[in-house]
């Protein structure tokens, strides 16, 4: 059975780049140092979630798993998103570099050459240390190095799964299985590193050996909510008959633990440092607890007390209606959490969250959509040839 992008969703998805793209415009005009922020904020988060959905499907190769071959069309579709956030990305840094060096305002404070020049009085000593790190050729090295292994193994990964489903065999699934372990490897070095790149560096005298981690478990609960929702979704409309309560139990046990898993790093990172007290530590929070307390709470209990209680039952993660409400909270509340690790770096206390920013991260879930959902349409829903897939079809817990 073939999912067909239909009119009404392709309406929606130009409706919503439309609304985002106004939303830039107006805050150019208006606020250009936050439009940088929000424009870094929404390319990171929607970045990462499509490679959560390649990591999910890694995951899925090297771990043998039967459960998921019935799902595992979406998580592919996610990882067609990830060129186009290469080239945002890509956009983002060298614009916002370009404005930086005629007068225009930084994302990454590291950027100024005054800051590693001994004669000059705005040298500073901490940022020279990491120069051998964060320097702008050895930078935009690993971003395109990322982008490259990225970009190479979900398109490895998609053409072995529709060649499987042309051909037949094993050959491709015990193909795609040793690829995956290799992106696994890959992806723990560059996820984290990444994540101390796009984001850690724009605080660039903290520094949290946590940071990787915490990244990381918050954006793959928004894949793995991306997932859920389009999931129920498809179910709904009647185009994965196969896919059970069973399945949809599985996608929700990982969006719980997961929730979980973050909350116990949000707590790690945030009670050790404030405990200790170390002052290159502490100003960090000390600036989101100041003048962003509100969010910075509300970001707790959205991301922790919404999933725990709601989720926690065995009922509620059969249900596909509970799936998408929940799912669209947790994305919604990772993105204030990006919000969190970004904005108050780059605007310190001169921050809003108003029609513009919403606005602009509609149009990136617009074209994130959009893109998902044209890669969707392009191939068979069901993996017909895969292995496994008996075992999935026949789950049951």
């Amino acid at each position: 059975m073939n999912y067909v992008l239909s009119n009404r969703a392709r309406m929606i998805s130009f409706i919503l780049i439309g609304i985002g793209l106004i939303s830039i415009a107006a805050s150019f005009m208006t606020h250009s140092h936050q439009a940088w922020s929000n424009l870094l904020h929404n390319t990171f988060y929607f970045m990462v979630i499509a490679l959560c959905g390649t990591f999910f499907l890694a995951l899925q190769y090297a771990a043998e798993a039967g459960w998921s071959v019935s799902v595992k069309r979406i998580p592919e579709a996610m990882g067609a998103f990830l060129p186009y956030a290469a080239v945002l990305m890509l956009i983002v840094f060298f614009g916002n570099l370009i404005a930086g060096n005629n007068g225009g305002h930084y994302l990454y404070h590291w950027l100024h050459h005054d800051l590693y020049d001994p004669a000059s009085p705005e040298y500073d000593k901490i940022i020279d240390g990491k120069s051998a790190y964060l320097n702008l050729p050895f930078f935009v090295t690993r971003m395109l190095v990322y982008f490259a292994v990225w970009i190479g193994f979900t398109l490895t990964l998609r053409k072995l799964s529709l060649r499987e489903d042309k051909e037949g065999g094993q050959a491709f699934y015990k193909k795609a299985k040793r690829i995956s372990a290799a992106f696994l490897v890959l992806f723990a070095i560059t996820s984290s590193t990444s994540a101390w790149d796009f984001v850690m560096s724009i605080d660039t005298h903290w520094y949290s050996t946590l940071f990787g981690w915490y990244t990381f478990a918050g954006l793959f609960i928004s894949g793995l909510s991306v997932i859920g929702i389009t999931t129920a979704y498809l179910v709904k409309k009647g185009l994965m008959p196969w896919v059970t309560e069973h399945h949809l139990h599985d996608i929700g046990k990982f969006m719980f633990a997961f929730s979980v898993f973050w909350t116990y790093l949000w707590f790690a990172q945030f009670m050790l440092i404030w405990y200790a007290n170390i002052p290159e530590e502490v100003t960090y929070f000390m600036l989101r607890f100041d003048h962003y307390r509100v969010l910075f709470w509300t970001n707790f209990f959205i991301n922790f007390i919404t999933p725990f209680i709601v989720l926690m039952t065995r009922d509620a993660k059969r249900k596909t209606n509970t799936l998408l409400i929940v799912g669209v909270i947790l994305i919604i509340g990772h993105w204030i959490d990006t919000f969190l690790m970004i904005t108050p770096g780059v605007v310190g206390e001169h921050w809003h969250i108003g029609w513009m920013e919403i606005g602009t991260a509609l149009g990136f879930a617009g074209l994130f959509m959009f893109v998902m959902l044209n890669a969707l349409a392009k191939a068979p829903l069901l993996r017909e040839n895969h292995p496994m897939l008996q075992e999935s079809l026949h789950h049951s817990i």
